[in-house]
């Protein structure tokens, strides 16, 4: 893999940012007018939003389709399986519901109630016309087509892994803040729980990015592994009754286990020379 051939991190960033950004902002201002209350405005803001959210993934295509090798890339890693382990999925999907239900049990010391390990009736959130399990399906196949393929290359091809995942995580979170505008949305209920879990949603992205580069190097940036960890990830925030300061106990110890993981293989995400360690 020629990981030079992605050089062009400010034209990828800075389209699938302020492009995304004119979507977001654009359904956030339909959101909060009177346009809401009409069906044929809601209909219009969820596309584009849905729009917003294909921007990474449509400008990545682009940069990468036409090049012969980056396709041959791309087309290995979506659909490339040799080599790895059956472990790596148990591992990805077993991992998000280990630390919610580690995090409730933990919570339950403080006084927080046992109700966080029932099942939800509904989601926490709304997406305009789209059902709430269908976005939380379709973003992480587009978020990572988009994000994977090209945004983290572009960005390792200067930096180590570990620097490359602080900048992305920077990155991502700036892409996210229009969402914190539209109403109903996931994000902008996090800001109306307080500032307190507003910051904990951007330092959660710390661990989780470092947890996904980590696996996505080590399995041949395999898109479809990406992908299943994005989904129990999402799935596991809606699942359960769990309570927002929960979720400040869940970071805390996804933070503790993405240390340990760094500091185990220190070389790996310190190595500024791009190598590729064969998935076991």
């Amino acid at each position: 893999m020629d990981i030079e051939k992605y050089r062009h991190p400010f034209i990828y960033y800075g389209i699938s940012i302020l492009g995304a950004w004119i979507f977001f902002f654009s359904a956030a201002i339909i959101s909060h007018s009177p346009l809401w209350e009409i069906h044929g405005w809601v209909v219009f803001a969820s596309i584009l939003g849905l729009l917003g959210l294909c921007v990474p993934m449509v400008t990545a295509f682009v940069m990468i389709l036409p090049d012969r090798e980056m396709r041959a890339e791309l087309k290995s890693a979506t659909f490339n399986f040799k080599g790895i382990h059956w472990s790596w999925f148990a591992l990805i999907i077993l991992l998000p519901f280990a630390f919610i239900f580690l995090s409730q049990a933990i919570s339950l010391l403080f006084g927080y109630s046992a109700e966080q390990f029932k099942i939800t009736e509904s989601f926490s959130f709304s997406a305009g016309i789209f059902p709430v399990w269908f976005l939380l399906i379709i973003a992480p196949i587009f978020e990572e087509f988009g994000w994977r393929t090209y945004g983290t290359h572009c960005i390792r091809r200067s930096f180590n892994l570990f620097t490359t995942c602080l900048i992305f995580g920077i990155l991502w979170a700036l892409w996210h803040v229009p969402l914190a505008f539209i109403k109903d949305y996931y994000h902008s209920n996090v800001v109306e729980t307080g500032v307190l879990h507003s910051i904990n949603y951007v330092v959660s992205l710390i661990p989780y990015l470092i947890f996904n580069g980590w696996v996505y190097y080590k399995t041949k940036r395999n898109m479809l592994i990406q992908i299943m960890i994005h989904l129990p990830f999402n799935f596991s925030m809606e699942l359960f009754r769990t309570h927002p300061d929960t979720k400040i106990i869940y970071t805390v110890l996804f933070l503790i286990f993405c240390a340990v993981i760094v500091m185990k293989d220190r070389k790996f995400f310190f190595d500024k020379t791009f190598e590729v360690e064969v998935a076991r």
